[in-house]
């Protein structure tokens, strides 16, 4: 299928081949026949993209700063990797849309094949010929809807949240300040709903065209003079009920001038990307005036639960969510109070969409809203999309496809491949068709899909898995079923029935497993290892993890698992590494925190052959302190290794020292390890043993903490 992508560091812009999106549990797969275009949105995402690095830099502090802290955590090289990645990554746009379901996941039961529907959200309603969509960001419309009006969905859900956050009543004023996209639709919806409407904007043009096609009662432009006593005048006398701010800029005139135009107890809202830092006088303090934020299409935004599961909030205590309030702007278009053939300023061609974005980016021409038209008679067929940079000879002997392509994989697994004639590149899947055609191109592979057989066909004798932790297991089987070694990101699975299913089936396929336990092959740890060696040795591992919000998908224990599951297990097998036995027994400690998450948590191991060690979890401390520490004490000497950057040895004789400029994990040495061991006898550089040790391990932390801290056998 064709998707309109664009390139972050060039701004090129592109309608290229990508692989149709996978139907997970609860989405849809909709073909599109129209696609509206945000020229405030997305303009400003495309405006940015086509500016110098120094443009971008001063259109965005806050990733500068991130960027200033990841050099100074992780040195150059890690921090030129993550820039460069995001830079040359393929971003798609788009997130409005209408079209016909052409396919259902499982769980659904709301659409069928052959609905037509309206579809919402960034990264799921793109300027794509197929989309795949959650059900809560879908709705269902009516067999004989105009598609091209439906398309308008996102957007008039926006707007429809910022007049519920205006509360307004039939016969009241409201003014908006930007007649844009979204200013002109609020105005739309405010008519309907039986106010008073006064638009405002910066430029003629816009003033002119609500005026002429009837979306507003009076519009002015903001430089009219005594625009203000205009404005009064057109409300009665009595000012603004509410003032509707659906402008984008980094000027406070907007909240300033909507103090002085609304009434006294009147209300502000905040639909638009302005500053609000108001003066306190004279309006704002006297009028005792009310500031309200809309945020986006309503309840249920960035809500991963409500977005991403399904899973809705109860009519009776939420009347409008996201859903619902597209529901409510459909019925709208449907009983014809949309007027929306007069915003429709443009329409293209999808092929033609840069045409249609290259007008946005030079403001060339004065536009309100821009379709993007679709040819649905193409028909829907699934398949790899060749890329043709294949690496590696077709007979080499380790070929090398991935199941998932996201952050991680992309700065410290692929880069990491060794460029090798015995090492081929097959075939890349991920969520997104944009990020596996960029992955293919860069790295050398055959093809990216959305077909799992077509990477665990023949022609893929190892499997790399980078997908969310919720999916690791059931591809670590399906790769050990279909007779592949397997690399999985950490963690391995997520309960004790999966991973016994896994032990089971490696031993009766003979395969590799090997999980990312990248730490233990970082050159520090191997000085470590060599000089004090094995036997018993006591450790100490504190780990500064920072927080994490309790709705991130990591602390989701179905999706991430937590993060003692998701990450901790990292220091758990880096202790059984130095040591050189597995765990024997554990016990944790927690400290209590409101939403329960146990990210704070003293873990205590011993070890068969004797060995203590303690892997101290901390998300309370600061974020200026160096991530992790590490001190290894064994027969007179002490190992200090900090952040995986600085390491000191004591005890025998004069002090040693090692000092990289770069941070270093481990990844590039830990992935040439498992092509070396595949290519000399088919193995694992990491026992299986140990990864299921310290996996049950794992485990065993949290069935420790719901048990009172009881120590917990391992072996049991």
């Amino acid at each position: 299928m064709h998707q309109l992508t664009q390139k972050l560091g060039s701004g090129d812009m592109e309608v290229q081949d990508v692989p149709i999106p996978q139907v997970a549990e609860g989405v849809i797969l909709v073909k599109n026949h129209y696609s509206i275009i945000s020229g405030g949105t997305e303009g400003s995402t495309v405006t940015a993209a086509r500016k110098s690095l120094i443009g971008k830099a001063k259109e965005r502090p806050q990733q500068v700063k991130q960027v200033i802290d990841t050099l100074k955590s992780q040195g150059p090289q890690q921090t030129y990797r993550a820039v460069m990645k995001k830079l040359d990554s393929y971003s798609p746009l788009g997130y409005s849309c209408a079209g016909e379901v052409v396919e259902v996941g499982d769980g659904v039961t709301e659409f069928k094949v052959g609905d037509l529907v309206a579809c919402a959200g960034a990264g799921y309603a793109n300027h794509a010929e197929i989309v795949a969509v959650p059900l809560n960001l879908c709705v269902k419309l009516a067999s004989h809807a105009n598609l091209k009006h439906a398309a308008y969905n996102t957007l008039g859900a926006i707007s429809m949240q910022g007049v519920r956050q205006a509360d307004l009543r039939v016969g009241e004023t409201c003014v908006v300040i930007g007649l844009g996209l979204l200013g002109q639709l609020a105005c739309m919806i405010l008519r309907a709903s039986g106010v008073h409407v006064i638009g405002v904007d910066v430029l003629k043009s816009s003033v002119d065209h609500a005026l002429a096609n009837g979306i507003v009662d009076h519009a002015f432009t903001r430089d009219a003079p005594g625009v203000e006593d205009k404005i009064h005048a057109a409300s009665y006398g009595n000012g603004a009920d509410a003032v509707i701010i659906a402008a984008a800029t980094h000027s406070n005139d907007p909240i300033n001038f909507a103090g002085a135009i609304a009434r006294k107890k009147g209300c502000v809202v905040v639909l638009g990307a302005v500053p609000t830092g108001f003066e306190r006088d004279p309006h704002w303090y006297r009028k005792e005036l009310e500031l309200r934020m809309a945020c986006s299409y309503g309840p249920g935004r960035y809500d991963p639960q409500y977005e991403e599961k399904g899973v809705d909030y109860p009519l009776a205590y939420v009347r409008w969510t996201e859903k619902r309030n597209m529901e409510a702007f459909q019925r709208l278009i449907e009983k014809g109070l949309m007027p929306l053939d007069c915003l429709t300023t443009h329409e293209f061609a999808f092929e033609d969409a840069p045409k249609a974005f290259d007008i946005i980016a030079n403001k060339s021409e004065p536009y309100i809203g821009i379709a993007l038209r679709y040819d649905t008679s193409k028909p829907v067929v699934r398949g790899a999309v060749r890329v043709g940079g294949e690496a590696g000879s077709p007979e080499a002997a380790v070929s090398v496809s991935f199941i998932g392509a996201g952050s991680y994989a992309r700065s410290q697994l692929l880069p990491n491949i060794p460029d090798r004639t015995e090492v081929r590149r097959v075939g890349v899947i991920s969520n997104s068709g944009t990020t596996s055609k960029r992955v293919a191109e860069k790295y050398g592979f055959s093809f990216c899909t959305s077909e799992e057989t077509e990477i665990l066909a023949e022609q893929t004798n190892m499997v790399f898995i980078a997908t969310r932790h919720d999916s690791h297991a059931d591809y670590v089987m399906k790769s050990l079923t279909a007779g592949k070694n397997v690399f999985v990101e950490k963690p391995l699975c997520l309960n004790s029935a999966e991973l016994e299913e896994i032990a089971d089936l490696r031993a009766s396929s003979g395969k590799a497993v090997m999980v990312g336990f990248n730490r233990r092959f970082s050159p520090h740890v191997k000085t470590i290892k060599s000089r004090l060696g094995s036997g018993p040795m006591s450790m100490i591992y504190r780990v500064n993890a920072g927080s994490i919000p309790a709705d991130s998908w990591i602390q989701d224990m179905e999706v991430g698992g937590g993060r003692i599951i998701g990450e901790a297990c990292h220091f758990i097998d880096l202790l059984t590494y130095l040591n050189g036995s597995l765990p024997k027994f554990v016990s944790a400690m927690a400290l209590p925190d409101t939403d329960g998450l146990n990210d704070t948590v003293n873990i205590s191991i011993q070890f068969e052959n004797g060995s203590t060690g303690v892997v101290a979890y901390y998300a309370n401390g600061p974020k200026d302190l160096p991530k992790e520490y590490l001190e290894v004490f064994a027969s007179g000497s002490t190992a200090v290794l900090e952040d995986f950057k600085a390491l000191r040895i004591y005890g025998k004789g004069k002090v040693m020292r090692q000092k990289l400029w770069n941070q270093n994990k481990g990844q590039h040495d830990m992935v040439g390890a498992f092509i070396d061991s595949l290519l000399k006898d088919g193995s694992s550089p990491i026992p299986f043993e140990d990864i299921y040790a310290v996996t049950k391990a794992s485990f065993l932390v949290l069935e420790s903490l719901r048990n009172g801290s009881q120590v917990v056998s391992v072996n049991d």
